[in-house]
């Protein structure tokens, strides 16, 4: 890769082209996402959210940004805890994936704050947020260092960046986990959703994405402190955690 180009799982495409193949991807998905997630992780991404929302220390009155929140699991989860003194706003830069996510939090009778917007460059102020959270979206975005030193931004002095991303799992159970990968994702993607391609392109990002040592030296390249992370599922998902002092 050079200066204008990037990775769209295995292959390498101009940036501009890779943004274009990424909404396509999403849009594509957007009606069966949450179904998917539930038959793909057998469940346990509500697992790996839940303890994402336990680790993040939110509390009542409590700002906080959701940056790719797509269908707003992890949105109304801080809703909860916020309270009506708090503030959370739930963000996409895919508008089909917005829609579902603001469909889904209006239903459950909640007003959140809604915004389409690019995370690596995020419409807020500096010092805001008290915790930022970005799960399942970073391995998406054309420049990650970018996109995390905008977290950072918006984060208040002492706030917290959560990132719940897919990493790289244990590696005695690598071929298993390539078998699932590479043949049953894709098939599922095209039983359930008739899209094989959209998750195939998920089992490769997923391989492209950095592992748990090298996103926590991201981080702190991008100003936070404190970076650490948890294992969940045998490496399958890390959920890494920095501070901005």
């Amino acid at each position: 890769m050079n200066d204008n180009t990037t990775h769209f799982g295995f292959q390498t495409v101009a940036e501009n082209e890779k943004r274009k193949k990424v909404a396509e991807v999403f849009s594509s998905v957007a009606g069966n996402y949450d179904i998917m997630n539930d038959l793909m992780s057998m469940g346990l991404h509500r697992v790996w959210k839940a303890f994402t929302i336990q680790v993040s220390g939110v509390r009542e009155g409590d700002r906080v940004l959701d940056v790719a929140g797509g269908t707003a699991d992890l949105s109304l989860a801080f809703a909860r805890r916020v309270g009506a003194s708090g503030q959370v706003w739930l963000t996409d830069i895919n508008h089909a994936m917005l829609s579902v996510g603001r469909d889904r939090v209006l239903d459950r009778g909640y007003a959140l704050p809604v915004a389409q917007c690019d995370a690596e460059k995020l419409p807020f102020p500096d010092d805001w947020f008290d915790c930022v959270t970005v799960a399942f979206g970073l391995r998406n975005m054309t420049h990650k260092d970018q996109a995390l030193a905008e977290m950072r931004r918006v984060l208040k002095p002492g706030g917290r960046l959560l990132v719940l991303e897919f990493s790289k799992v244990w590696k005695p159970l690598e071929p298993a986990y390539d078998l699932y990968s590479f043949r049953l994702l894709p098939w599922l993607g095209n039983k359930v959703a008739n899209d094989a391609d959209s998750y195939r392109y998920l089992a490769e990002s997923i391989r492209m994405h950095p592992g748990q040592e090298e996103l926590k030296a991201m981080m702190e390249q991008a100003g936070l402190g404190k970076v650490d992370y948890f294992n969940l599922t045998a490496g399958i998902v890390a959920l890494h955690r920095g501070y901005k002092f």
